[in-house]
């Protein structure tokens, strides 16, 4: 299926995903509606950031009101599901926030692709869902493990995607992206906390657990995953890894960032930032042979390449100051 003159519908558009994401479907000719969630400064997020912000229709609003999923769903050709709940931490303090949005939500958004016969529906599971890997790499059969309220709450968004293409041939399917970075990522995720600490002149890193390893993919190749599987018939009822097949340790990825920066700072351990001992994914490496062989998708970036561009993106002035590294985000 090509992407061209299709009138897509991207919900999470003022996220981190979703604004590189709105920006690639409108440079391959779709059309874009763009979905930010409705506060009363009329701030659209990242989306006040994107240079295509002319080209798309934004509407702002909240995924947890069926009516609004249903109206804006109309005359939609292909759906992106990205809006969530996904900070960690936070949900340890508000799980019942991330019940109602990311499956009550996922709920919504799954019923008015139904209702109003959308040709397609991606939903945007993440590799948490899997928990601490009892093998690696992880592939799309490995168990699923709740090992936060927020992977719980992924899990079952990704169930109740998946029961709308068994029992209404809706065609759904879950996108399971591994551990993104890049221009844009929430000040919560590791990857900013230690660049902006850096840049802002800290010599004194404050950080979690440094042991985890992740599989960590630049933001162009994930949303690029995302499109090779918008356009490929065969994903269709699908659960679709996308990462690079490798894994570092949070350690290892500050030293390559300390190396980049040529900056000489040491780290603290803050227990603000450790999750408990069994919430903690202590180890996660995409298998990536599914989305290769229904695609022949292939991640492009390195982690190297990925970073250098992440750090000259926060060097652009009025950037860093957005960031608030003197406080942890949670």
């Amino acid at each position: 299926m090509s992407l061209t003159k299709k009138k897509i519908l991207v919900t999470g558009a003022d996220g981190f995903i979703g604004s590189h994401l709105t920006e690639m479907l409108v440079r391959t000719g779709a059309q874009v509606k763009a979905l930010s969630l409705y506060n009363s400064f009329n701030n659209w997020g990242w989306l006040e950031d994107i240079e295509v912000l002319p080209d798309i229709e934004i509407v702002t609003g909240d995924i947890r009101d069926a009516h609004f999923v249903k109206k804006i769903s109309r005359d939609v050709d292909m759906v992106f599901h990205l809006a969530a709940l996904i900070a960690i931490p936070y949900s340890y303090m508000a799980p019942d926030s991330y019940v109602q949005t990311n499956i009550g939500g996922t709920l919504n958004v799954m019923q008015a692709a139904k209702e109003n016969q959308v040709e397609r529906v991606l939903h945007t599971s993440t590799s948490e869902v899997y928990g601490t890997a009892r093998y690696v790499p992880i592939d799309e059969m490995h168990p699923l493990q709740p090992q936060s309220p927020y992977s719980a709450t992924k899990i079952g968004a990704d169930a109740m995607a998946a029961s709308f293409y068994y029992s209404f041939e809706l065609p759904v399917t879950i996108v399971r992206p591994f551990n993104t970075y890049g221009p844009r990522q929430s000040a919560r995720a590791v990857i900013p906390t230690v660049i902006t600490q850096i840049l802002s002149g800290k010599k004194s890193l404050k950080l979690g657990s440094l042991h985890p390893t992740r599989d960590f993919n630049y933001v162009e190749d994930t949303c690029r995953g995302f499109l090779e599987l918008a356009e490929c018939d065969a994903a269709v009822g699908e659960t679709v890894n996308i990462g690079s097949n490798s894994e570092i340790s949070i350690g290892d990825t500050v030293k390559l960032i300390k190396e980049i920066l040529q900056a000489d700072v040491d780290i603290q351990c803050d227990d603000a930032r450790i999750r408990p001992a069994s919430s903690e994914v202590e180890r996660l490496w995409c298998d990536n042979t599914k989305i290769k062989r229904l695609t022949g998708f292939e991640p492009r970036i390195g982690i190297r390449e990925g970073l250098q561009r992440t750090i000259e993106w926060f060097r652009v002035s009025g950037r860093l100051s957005t960031y608030k590294a003197d406080i942890y985000n949670v």
